[in-house]
């Protein structure tokens, strides 16, 4: 739209992976989990802080659904706020599939069974974009509306992604900060000049919906990973591959430095290695993914050259490199700080990295990164001695050594990058951290992650699962005999068992002294008729467990028995049909006996989990309303669900094949890195010892040396040149092309984002001056502004007046006891953004000062007394027409203007949309700011009832009437034929007591 041009309809959708829980009165039943309820509990507190003012919500509408359930609130501005609760019984869990999930439902659901022609399905998939966020991101509508203009731009972006900003505090964030702010300085920026970024992250990121609606992309998205590199590739990292395969399928993937977010960074060591154990391969396995591609991706896409891949290719070989580089580092460095020899300092060197390799590979995690971060602690003092090496080396060989030109490049270059983001400059001070953990990031971290390549959990953020009451007493008992078992095998055990405390003997003489001791002569065991009879009872119950699961078995091999109320304990099933089976629940003799005399004392209720699941009941998910899915719906669903998202069997033998995959692909991956890293060392230490013979003369920094020679009387001089390795020298060159590559990439992708800003920010000085438009035409021209400040909550009952500013004088005109007497009375709370506009509008007067509730537009726009002396002209006007209209339909004086007649919108709907609505006051925006041809048929239609966009469900506006105001007819007798009648509102959403027209 020309006068708002950021005017877009949208929807808010939350899903939460694994929403329930094991209900506290019985574990054949579901709850929301804590997670989901600290929602429904902070959405008020939300609203409020949006709206600077109290709001409270009503409660969500409640939908069980194939998958679990669902939660729709209605927002003040009429948004709908939908929560989608996921059962990982009924669905399949983990994050890659949740974006299966919601991309098939709002692009294939949604988009794809709309009745319109396939030109307009097309326009609308093209302008639908999809913004992916992490639950813990922070950002401002601005870094939107900046990641769609990149849309907009271009029709072939794909994907575009913003700056992200780590949050948190500790030494851990501290490095993350230098970290995020180079990766994105440098390498993101270089990316997005010289070819696409390879990872647009998920936490956030602008997707287009016609590039992932290609069947190349969603439906390759949704591969199940059956092979040991699938779970790295696919899962590990599930964001970088999707943007693997849209660069595949030629669309671009961009970033915009303006768009800010901010999210939650591990603060712990161990939560970030594991995070890093997950990207680090994935990273590797989807680079080389495209490399391995990069023909074809080259021949597709044409934002892809050869260059680029050359310079993908250097960035991997740097990468699988790093750790034997550093290590080099390290070696060099002790020679120069500690004046040992070159072996002496190897030794030193490999001794604890092949250590940390040998517990890697033989301890559990915990003990790995307890290790890594002794040795983290280690490095970070001995790389102060290196800092300290580094110069007293770089003060031999003299500024003019390739060491000395790199690191003051490398330096120079960063303090650049840093005045060229001054918002950011402050990042550049984590330098010093970032020097200090270059051994434990770029060393120890990369062989954790290679070596742990066989372990696909997530390892961050996990939360242990609420347990069944017979899986609690299970674990007590197990946990019980495990106890006994410890004491037994002890050596105070031992010995009391010498005298018979175990109780399994007895003796035919026994005495005792004050019961300090006993002594038992003539031991001979129990009889053991009692024990004997446990025992073998425990038999028997072993041998009929072993025959139900053999029969269970038979009947249903997959494991897919549902509890009496249909839902099934397993933690999975890999069956398509599981919604379709029958329950066949079978039982031990104690658990059908409790259940009996459960049963026979309270009688429990029939639930079906499509119809009454108890989730609903719950109080602490509100008292809202209950409504169901319509059968397309439920249809679709259950069709989505058999084909791509059907809960993965737990197959032993199955999991047994893919751990055994999985260590053969770490194994052969471990190998070809140590072997690569291995002959890397070997080959340029062995230079370094032999640079004698084998050597390069480096033409800078030569000393020049003086001699003379007193009985020839003679004067020599020599020059000595820098000797250096061939590789070493070969690697310092490597490293300094990309540096070169990225901060000249970086300089014009800065001159890129100073346009952008320019051009999205308005420019007033290039603009006709206030002073020279007219009245309507002023009004025009603020007519958005002036629209959104009526329809602010924030004051509409005179809340505005507590100034919280700063200043004597604003400090002064604080009402504070005014706002506290205001606050015991009772009000009703108005919640709707279109209630706000119609309250102020109504009241809208020039003469402030007579009529103190006139309400402040804005501070910002600062209109005069004749300017808004014109708006209220152009309401009166209105009104008056809207009067003069009632009184030829109704045949009689009607205050307010409310017309009987049915408007039909432009798509023919009946007033039940939202569209139809018929305003108390009788008076619409459209008619307000469209005056003398005024430009808001742009925005709201040119027949006044706006422009439905047919990917949106159409949602009868039924919570919306009854935030209308009240209204009473002047006319006692109307006519019979047009009687106006007001019902009472029993949604039970607000409380207010309003009417429904």
């Amino acid at each position: 739209h020309e006068l708002d041009p950021d005017y877009y309809e949208f929807e808010t959708h939350i899903f939460f992976d694994d929403a329930f829980e094991i209900s506290d009165h019985s574990d054949d039943d579901i709850q929301c989990n804590r997670f989901v309820k600290l929602l429904i509990a902070t959405m008020d507190e939300a609203a409020s802080e949006i709206h600077q003012t109290t709001i409270r919500l009503r409660p969500p509408k409640k939908y069980p659904t194939p998958y679990g359930g669902r939660l729709v609130w209605t927002l003040p501005g009429k948004t709908k706020f939908i929560t989608h609760l996921k059962d990982k019984d009924r669905i399949r869990h983990r994050k890659r599939w949740s974006q299966v999930m919601y991309m098939y439902y709002l692009l294939g659901h949604r988009l794809m069974e709309l009745p319109i022609s396939v030109d307009r399905k097309d326009a609308i998939a093209e302008n639908t974009y999809l913004l992916t966020l992490d639950g813990d991101i922070d950002f401002k509508p601005n870094a939107v509306t900046l990641l769609v203009d990149l849309m907009k731009k271009n029709k072939n972006l794909g994907a575009a992604c913003g700056r992200i900003h780590p949050v948190g505090s500790g030494p851990m964030v501290w490095y993350q900060l230098f970290e995020y702010a180079i990766g994105h300085w440098l390498q993101k920026a270089t990316e997005h000049m010289i070819g696409c970024v390879l990872c647009s992250p998920g936490c956030f990121s602008l997707f287009r919906g016609k590039a992932l609606m290609d069947d190349n992309v969603m439906k390759k998205y949704t591969t199940r990973s059956d092979e040991a590199r699938h779970y790295v590739q696919y899962d590990q990292g599930e964001d970088r591959w999707l943007c693997t395969l849209l660069l595949q399928r030629g669309y671009r993937v961009e970033y915009s430095a303006a768009s800010d977010a901010y999210t939650h960074c591990p603060e712990g060591f161990n939560e970030f290695y594991n995070q890093r154990r997950r990207w680090v391969p994935s990273t590797i396995a989807n680079i080389m993914d495209l490399l391995a591609d990069a023909k074809r991706t080259i021949k597709i896409n044409d934002n892809i050259s050869l260059l680029y891949i050359f310079y993908q290719m250097m960035l991997m070989g740097g990468t699988i490199l790093g750790p034997g580089t550093i290590f080099l580092m390290l070696v060099g460095a002790f020679v120069a700080a500690f004046r040992i020899d070159n072996w002496t300092s190897f030794h030193y060197n490999i001794v604890p990295i092949l250590a940390f390799m040998f517990i890697c590979f033989t301890c559990k995690s915990n003990i790995q990164l307890f290790v890594a971060q002794v040795l983290s602690t280690a490095y970070a003092l001995i790389m102060m001695a290196v800092i300290v090496g580094t110069a007293l080396q770089l003060g031999e060989d003299g500024i003019g050594s390739p060491s000395a030109i790199f690191l003051i490049s490398m330096v120079g270059s960063f303090f650049i990058a840093a005045c060229l983001h001054p918002q950011e400059f402050w990042c550049i001070t984590c330098g010093l951290i970032y020097l200090l953990s270059i051994p434990s990031m770029y060393l120890l971290l990369i062989l954790y992650s290679i070596i742990n390549l066989n372990v696909v959990s997530w390892g961050t953020r996990e939360v242990v699962a609420k347990k069944t009451k017979k899986e609690l007493e299970a674990e007590k008992k197990a946990a019980e005999e495990a106890k006994k078992r410890v004491k037994q095998k002890s050596m105070l055990s031992f010995l009391q068992s010498g005298i018979g405390d175990n109780g399994d003997e007895e003796g035919s003489v026994e005495f005792s002294l004050a019961g300090l001791f006993r002594c038992i002569f003539c031991t001979h065991g129990k009889t053991s008729d009692e024990k004997q009879q446990l025992t073998s009872i425990a038999e028997s119950l072993d041998t009929i467990k072993h025959r139900m699961d053999t029969i269970e078995s038979a009947v249903d091999p997959h494991g897919h028995h549902a509890s009496r109320h249909g839902r099934r304990r397993t933690t999975s099933s890999g069956s398509k049909d599981h919604h379709l089976l029958t329950s066949v629940a079978e039982k031990s003799g104690d658990e059908s006996d409790e259940s009996d005399s459960d049963t026979s004392a309270e009688p429990k209720q029939e639930r079906d989990f499509l119809t009454n699941p108890y989730w609903i009941e719950d109080p602490d998910v509100r008292k809202g309303e209950v409504d169901f899915l319509s059968s397309t719906e439920i249809q679709f669903w259950k069709d989505l669900i058999d084909q791509y998202l059907y809960p993965i069997d737990n197959d032993p033998v199955e999991q047994a094949r893919i751990a055994k995959d999985l260590k053969e692909l770490r194994d052969s991956s471990v190998f070809a890195f140590f072997m690569i890293n291995a002959l890397f060392v070997l080959i340029v230490f062995l230079l370094q010892l032999n640079k004698d013979n084998i050597h390069v003369k480096w033409p800078f920094g030569v000393r020049t040396n003086i001699t003379y020679d007193e009985s020839t009387q003679e004067v020599h001089i020599s020059k000595e040149y820098l000797q250096l390795e061939p590789i070493g020298l070969v690697f310092v060159f490597f490293f300094a092309l990309i540096l070169i590559i990225q901060f000249t990439a970086m300089l014009f992708h800065r001159f890129g984002t100073i346009s952008h800003i320019l051009a999205s920010t308005e420019l007033n000085f290039c603009k006709k001056k206030s002073e020279d438009l007219t009245q309507d035409q002023l009004i025009d021209k603020h007519a958005v502004e002036i629209v959104k400040n009526l329809q602010r909550l924030q004051g509409i009952d005179g809340d505005y007046d507590n100034d919280s500013g700063s200043g004597p004088d604003r400090i002064a005109r604080r009402k504070t006891i005014q706002n506290l007497e205001k606050a015991r009375q009772p009000r009703r709370q108005i919640g709707t953004l279109d209630v706000a506009f119609k309250k102020r509008f109504l009241k809208l007067t020039a003469d402030a000062e007579n009529n103190p509730a006139t309400p402040i537009l804005t501070r910002r726009l600062t209109m005069r007394a004749e300017t808004i002396r014109a708006l209220e002209v152009r309401k009166n006007s209105v009104m008056a027409e809207r009067r003069k209209s009632a009184m030829q339909t109704l045949g009689a004086k009607n205050e307010y203007g409310i017309t009987t007649g049915a408007p039909i919108n432009n798509n023919g709907a009946l007033p039940n949309q939202r569209s139809g609505r018929v305003s108390n006051a009788g008076i619409s925006i459209k008619d307000v700011f469209n005056v003398n041809g005024g430009g808001a048929e742009q925005i709201y239609g040119s027949n006044g009832g706006g422009t439905i966009n047919q990917g949106y469900e159409h949602v009868i506006d039924e919570d919306g009437d009854g935030n209308s105001l009240r209204l009473t007819t002047r006319n006692p007798h109307p006519h019979p034929h047009h009687q106006v009648s007001w019902g009472q509102n029993t949604n039970g959403g607000g409380g207010n007591g309003t009417g429904r027209l």
